[in-house]
């Protein structure tokens, strides 16, 4: 039991630990050449923080993903589990022990997806960011 909580907190620190947050990529147009490289990169540190103090969060996609993962998985386990407890006869202990099952592959999966997937922030935060920026004369192309 201890290894298992070990290889669990492991996966979980792993699993915050790559959420680095994506961010803007600019085209190099002549606004951009003309400042370069080190001044956008401050002028992006500048619009995600105005996004954030206007409420826009950048790590918000993740959570929600993480959570929504374990709910389906939850659901989905309990389906299954009442199936097969029907057959055998006992469909509401099946059906607990399928809500377990599917919520903690639920959870494993939604870790394993935020930890390794695409990291991309809410949508809110992103059309902040670009707006700011495109004020400021750059041209964002998308984000990574």
């Amino acid at each position: 039991m201890k290894r298992w909580a070990v290889s669990f907190v492991s996966v979980v620190c792993l699993a915050m630990s790559a959420c680095s947050g994506a961010k803007p990529v600019l085209y190099p147009n002549p606004h951009f050449q003309s400042v370069g490289k080190d001044i956008a990169e401050q002028d992006i540190e500048a619009c995600k923080q105005l996004a954030e103090a206007a409420g826009a969060e950048e790590g918000s996609g993740k959570a929600g993903r993480v959570a929504g993962s374990t709910a389906a998985g939850a659901g989905i386990g309990a389906a299954a589990g009442a199936v097969g407890g029907a057959i055998s006869g006992a469909a509401g202990h099946g059906s607990a022990i399928g809500a377990a099952s599917g919520a903690v592959w639920g959870l494993l999966t939604g870790i394993f997806s935020a930890a390794f997937g695409p990291s991309h922030p809410p949508e809110a935060y992103t059309n902040f960011v670009n707006r700011c920026l495109h004020e400021k004369g750059y041209e964002v192309t998308g984000w990574q």
